[in-house]
Parts: C-alpha cells; structure tokens; sequence
C-alpha cells in the first residue's frame, strides 16, 4: 500500500500532516498529541513540511497555529520535488561520466584477433549500435535485404539515429544497400534519412545489385558480420563482432570493389 513515505515524507511528517487533515487547524502541542511526535521534534517537522509547502501557519495566532494545505496541491508538490531530485541526480551522473571519459579510455587495441558474437534478432541489433556508437573516423555498412524477423521501421530509426551521433562526431558514413531495400523502406523512414543525414558532407550512400549480405566495417579495423540462421537463410541468427587488422583490410577492398561498381543514391531530401 502505498504511503506519504514513498513520495519522500518521514514517519514523523506523514503522522503531523494527517493529524492536521483529520483535525483542522492545531497548535504544535496539540499535533504532538495527536500524531504522537514527540514534543521536542514537532517544530521542526513542522517547519520541514511548512518549507515543502505542505502545511501554512497563522503566525499572528498566539500559540501559532497551522493547517494542512489540500492533498491534491500537497500531493502534487511532492511529486515535483521528487521529480527536482531525479533530474538533478541524473544531472550528476551526467557530470560524473563526462569526467570520467577520459579516464576510462581503452588501451590501444592490442595485436591480433577478438571476437564476440550476438545470438537473436535483438541482440544483433544491439550490438550493431553499440559499435557503431565505438566509431572514431569511419563506419562502412553494406545492407541487404532484411530478415522477415527485423522490424525495418523500428530499427532503421536506431540505425539512422547511431549514424547521425556519429556524423556529429566527424565520422565519415558510407552506406551502401541493395536497391531492393530502397522499395522495403517506410517512405517516413527513407525520408528522415534524407532530412537527417543528406546534409553531411561526409554522408554518401550508394545502391549495388552484388551485395550478398550484410556487414559493418568500423574505423577500419573491426567488422561486424550478421549471419542468417543455417535452417532459414531468410532468418537473422547471429552477429559476429570480429577485430583482426588483416581480414578488415580485406574486407574494405571487398566494399572498394563493389563501392566502384554501385549507383550513387540521391540522398538530400529535394531530391527524393
């Protein structure tokens, strides 16, 4: 059952201002009778919910007396200042990371390979957006047609909003999809693309007939590999997040392969 406790009163507070409802306007003396506060604490509780706006005083009365302000005001100040602290609690978990940034840089990528995979539609796309958002100077996508699995709308919009985060940060974006997917997309969706994205200088996407999958190079050196289910190609199975300087290498000659041999996309949104 819920309490006055939960929208942050103290025992001693939630007891003083429902006296005060029940009994009207009272002298302290009266409220540490009834509520049962101690006499030595009934001032500064009262004084505490007096400052939140919960009880007003008739100072002009001798002995002063108070009244409880009406619970639908009273509730709704509680839960503004509950709202205060949250805000400025994130406010400083916010500065706090900020701080920490560059005391948690990673060390410089040690040689040879790591990989780490994700099992599920959902956590492919997961993943996908946490490298994404690992980004530093360059992110090649290639995109085929998506798995049945995949809600398109849904996804496209995190996708969209990681590669515009990341051209915020002076990542270069090339995005090269297969024209099927061009007719697959909401047009809301292939129109905020072209609204949010089509501005970047360093933005280019592209239409190629050879892809055969779907892939993500970051910064040269990673690449993130969807891989459909063995029973159901059409089925997302898993991704694979593979580091290896060597196959990244061979992996952008492969997308500057095909890169050459695709159709610019108009990208800008007066051209769609």
């Amino acid at each position: 059952m819920a309490t006055l406790r939960d929208l942050g009163l103290s025992e001693y507070e939630s007891r003083t201002y429902r006296s005060l409802l029940d009994q009207g306007p009272s002298t302290a003396k009266e409220l540490s009778s009834s509520s049962e506060v101690p006499m030595g604490r009934i001032y500064d509780v009262l004084n505490g919910l007096e400052g939140n706006g919960l009880v007003r005083s008739q100072a002009a009365s001798r002995p002063k007396k108070y009244i409880a302000v009406e619970p639908d005001t009273a509730l709704d100040r509680l839960v503004e200042a509950r709202q205060r602290e949250l805000d400025q609690q994130a406010e400083r978990y916010e500065s706090v990371a900020a701080n920490l940034v560059d005391d948690l840089d990673a060390a410089e990528p040690v040689e040879g390979q790591f990989w780490t995979a994700a099992v599920g539609s959902d956590e492919t796309v997961d993943l996908l957006l946490e490298r994404l958002s690992a980004a530093d100077e360059e992110i090649r996508h290639v995109a085929g047609l998506p798995s049945a699995q995949i809600d398109i709308g849904a996804v496209g919009e995190r996708v969209l909003e990681a590669f515009e985060a990341a051209l915020d940060r002076g990542v270069a974006v090339s995005v090269l999809i297969d024209p099927a997917l061009v007719d697959t997309v909401p047009d809301d969706l292939r129109a905020a693309y072209a609204t949010r994205l089509g501005d970047y200088d360093q933005y280019t996407i592209r239409t190629s007939t050879a892809i055969d999958g779907t892939f993500t190079l970051v910064d040269g050196e990673e690449v993130c590999i969807e891989v459909p289910n063995p029973l159901d190609s059409s089925e997302v199975f898993a991704m694979i997040d593979f580091k290896d300087a060597a196959f990244a290498a061979d992996v952008r000659t492969v997308f500057g392969e095909q890169w050459a041999d695709s159709t610019p996309l108009n990208r800008r949104p007066e051209a769609q």
